[in-house]
């Protein structure tokens, strides 16, 4: 299924018409993108080694819209439902399928995307994620689940830091402030698709994951394919 700026509701508070859920968006930081390919990973699984789409070399906000799923709008069931990388402000004409570098265009109706195993998402420089992560130690135990509040699991649980769930962290290697912004990913594990945004002359706008919390994909279910792609 093709998703249309009508069913798209990343970056919107509120509840726009067609949506089921009221959604808050939230600043994750800026995420530095020097070599001008975004990774998105799961980064607790596959950080370095997942594809990468192309923007604008820069640095860009991040930003995650949340949706309230909870019944009768108690606000006790709260899911992410994009993480946004946001290059330009403007109004969004076309949503498009992410193309991921050194890949064929996606077939019709179909996305490239993210595969979860950890229940988390992340946008880093693709170079940054590969070269800036130490080397020869384990990540889990060094970095991930340390046990002190500077390992990358108490910061997501820190409300202090940005939101429950959410960081922006620099990675270990990092000599300019290279960094990962990782969220939790909607309803877990799962594999998500990546879209563009753009305006009525074709500039980009953003680079998303959509989080099949809200929208169309969301309904009509999802399939991860070998190369990998995603049904609509």
């Amino acid at each position: 299924m093709q998703i249309t700026p009508d069913r798209f509701f990343a970056l919107q508070n509120g509840q726009p018409a067609g949506c089921a859920h009221p959604l808050t968006v939230h600043d994750l930081g800026e995420l530095r993108v020097p070599s001008g390919q975004v990774e998105a990973c799961d980064p607790f699984v596959t950080l370095g080694e997942s594809g990468s789409f192309p923007v604008p070399p820069g640095t860009y906000p991040v930003r995650v819209t949340v949706a309230d799923v909870s019944d009768a709008g108690e606000e006790n069931h709260l899911r992410e439902a994009y993480l946004s990388l946001v290059v330009a402000d403007g109004d969004v004409a076309e949503v498009r399928p992410a193309e991921l570098a050194g890949a064929d265009l996606p077939a019709e109706d179909r996305y490239y995307g993210v595969g979860v195993d950890a229940g988390t998402v992340a946008f880093v420089d693709a170079t940054a994620a590969r070269t800036l992560m130490p080397e020869g130690t384990d990540w889990f135990e060094e970095l991930f689940d340390t046990g002190a509040e500077s390992s990358w699991f108490a910061r997501m649980d820190d409300p202090d830091h940005l939101r429950r769930g959410a960081a922006n962290i620099v990675l270990p290697r990092a000599t300019d402030g290279e960094n990962v912004v990782l969220c939790h990913s909607g309803w877990g594990d799962g594999f998500y698709p990546v879209v563009t945004t753009h305006d009525a002359t074709g500039a980009l706008l953003g680079l998303h994951v959509d989080l099949l919390v809200a929208g169309d994909l969301d309904e009509a279910g999802t399939d991860e394919d070998e190369d990998p792609q995603v049904a609509g």
